[in-house]
């Protein structure tokens, strides 16, 4: 994005435009080891990161977990960068690839634990505590098969389904598809708890 600022040569005022620098450029830059760049791109999209991780999660703490998972890879993920898709659609599969790492991690945890009595029936209530705390769609979005939780969580943040079918590698009609049955699937459970 330009910016302005104003110099004055002799008594004549100029302005000097500046072009901020493109994501893309700035994800090149640091793929070839500029700290810099590399910072400045991730204070640009730090909050996105976060803001993905937590409608993928559910869970305020596992967002800022899977945050740092993701900003802990990145420089070296940032070699794999081709600048083919907008960085945004790259960085956004980059996430949603993590959530799915931490949920099967998660998953087989879950079955290696099962059976352990009174320590893992805490640690469930514990976690079932923390999940009251969260917002209906978020915890109604845990209910959602992961493909729809994905997607719904993409266009969430105003993504379009053109963009959010390039994260996913799918067609944009399978993405409108897909929110239309997180939509049911939503609603569904919308009656069903006002029923009771």
């Amino acid at each position: 994005m330009p910016f302005r600022q104003g110099l004055t040569i002799g008594t004549r005022p100029i302005t000097v435009m500046r072009m901020e620098p493109t994501n893309e450029s700035l994800a090149r830059a640091a793929s070839d080891g500029d700290g810099a760049a590399f910072a400045q791109l991730l204070e640009r999209q730090y909050d996105g990161i976060f803001s993905l991780a937590f409608r993928l999660s559910g869970s305020r703490a596992d967002a800022e977990d899977l945050t740092q998972d993701v900003c802990t890879a990145l420089p070296t993920k940032l070699q794999g960068f081709r600048g083919e898709a907008r960085f945004t659609t790259w960085l956004w599969r980059v996430v949603v690839n993590a959530a799915h790492d931490r949920r099967r991690r998660a998953a087989t945890r879950a079955r290696h634990t099962e059976g352990w009595g009174d320590w893992e029936k805490n640690r469930r209530a514990g976690d079932s505590e923390t999940s009251e705390a969260v917002d209906w769609l978020t915890q109604a979005m845990r209910s959602l098969p992961e493909d729809l939780r994905d997607t719904l969580a993409l266009v969430l943040d105003d993504m379009t389904h053109e963009d959010a079918a390039d994260v996913l590698g799918v067609s944009a009609g399978t993405i409108s598809w897909r929110v239309s049955e997180a939509k049911k699937h939503l609603r569904a459970l919308r009656e069903r708890e006002d029923q009771v």
